[in-house]
């Protein structure tokens, strides 16, 4: 699986949503690649990550950000306002070129809207042989194709969705387990199973699942 090896590579996409916390920043992997979406470099900089490349229509970024980031020497790709992609979809196009995993930071708080469409995002097949997780507050979301483990804690509430179309799961580590069964895009059956041991893992066979602790 991307990801696993001792040279993968993973990438920070730093969102322009809420701040992420101080917890958040302290789990990141040490040294990460670091892409910022728009606002999200100013995020990035006050959290004090290095960032590789900043990317979007700059709307709200602020200057002071944008103009440290330019003197550091920092990748800069400006987009025009009016295009059909949103910034975050843009920095996984880079960060997906780059790595093996991509861990979302900023990425909550804000409109709903926003926050449906960003989810929506990371299970996109553009990025099916990247691992990618989104860290949102107190949440995490995994996406998953194939085999994954969850990184969550003995105890912890796990939701699973089908996105896209059915999806064929089975699971190991969670109290109601599934065994190659059939989650539809627009039931509730996934939701709200718990870890009964740390790690759970998940099979999806067909199709994808974004797995949710909150």
């Amino acid at each position: 699986m991307p990801g696993s090896g001792p040279t993968a590579v993973t990438v920070v996409v730093v969102a322009g949503g809420a701040a992420p916390t101080g917890e958040e920043i302290a789990r990141l992997p040490p040294d990460p690649v670091v892409v910022a979406a728009d606002a999200g470099l100013d995020h990035a900089q006050a959290a004090g990550l290095t960032t590789a490349a900043a990317i979007g229509d700059m709307d709200s970024v602020s200057p002071e950000a944008l103009a440290a980031a330019e003197q550091a020497g920092t990748r800069i790709e400006r987009h025009p306002a009016d295009k059909d992609q949103t910034d975050l979809e843009l920095a996984l196009e880079l960060a997906a070129r780059l790595a093996d995993r991509v861990i979302v930071i900023g990425a909550a708080g804000g409109r709903l809207d926003h926050l449906i469409g960003n989810l929506a995002v990371l299970a996109s097949p553009q990025w099916s042989g990247v691992d990618i997780e989104a860290w949102l507050g107190d949440a995490r979301a995994f996406v998953v194709r194939g085999d994954r483990e969850l990184d969550v804690e003995f105890g912890a509430t796990v939701s699973l969705f089908a996105l896209g179309g059915p999806a064929r799961v089975s699971t190991a580590g969670l109290a109601w387990p599934l065994h190659d069964e059939v989650l539809e895009p627009f039931a509730s059956r996934g939701l709200s199973n718990r870890a009964v041991a740390s790690s759970p893992q998940l099979s999806v066979r067909e199709g994808v699942v974004l797995a949710v602790t909150p």
